[in-house]
């Protein structure tokens, strides 16, 4: 029911579960969440990260421009929590899925979007998302077996989700 996703090069897991979010949304099914979308600028220059909330048309901004000799996290907690509100008011009204773009830090410390993976899970909506390196024992400690890794494959994610999606509805 928690399936998961690490891509090899920086945004491929994004792209590839934005794909994924749009065929689903097409195909008819209630998707909550969010995908994250970077818009790069040039190789010397962080991007600028933003969220899409899946159940309408806002998008978050969730990174903070901290200069270019900055070393220091340049996530903006306050846009983060802001595209979490949103997504728990799409949870409240019983999604077919939920995309979540990435278990990070936040969510490795309890916080962002931790609360609303393990909410769906427990009322049985299939869960999908993203997980850096630096947060793979964090998220295995949170999963507590019950992750299924996929690659990042458009085919396979997709395979996943719509079998999760039948499962769910011979219940």
């Amino acid at each position: 029911m928690l399936g998961y996703v690490t891509g090899k090069e920086r945004g491929e897991a994004d792209a590839v579960l934005a794909e994924v979010a749009a065929q689903l949304r097409r195909d008819g099914v209630a998707v909550a969440g969010v995908v994250q979308l970077n818009e790069d600028f040039d190789p010397s220059r962080a991007c600028h990260m933003d969220l899409h909330v899946l159940t309408g048309a806002e998008v978050v901004r969730i990174s903070q421009n901290l200069g270019a000799l900055s070393q220091g996290c340049r996530l903006d907690a306050a846009g983060l929590e802001q595209a979490v509100g949103l997504v728990a008011q799409a949870l409240a009204a019983g999604p077919d899925l939920l995309i979540v773009n990435k278990f990070g830090k936040q969510e490795a410390d309890g916080r962002g979007f931790r609360p609303l993976i393990g909410q769906a899970m427990a009322a049985g909506i299939p869960v999908l998302t993203a997980v850096n390196p630096g947060s793979q024992a964090a998220f295995d400690l949170f999963a507590d077996g019950l992750a299924v890794r996929l690659t990042c494959s458009h085919d396979e994610i997709l395979r996943f989700c719509n079998d999760q999606l039948k499962g769910r509805q011979c219940q």
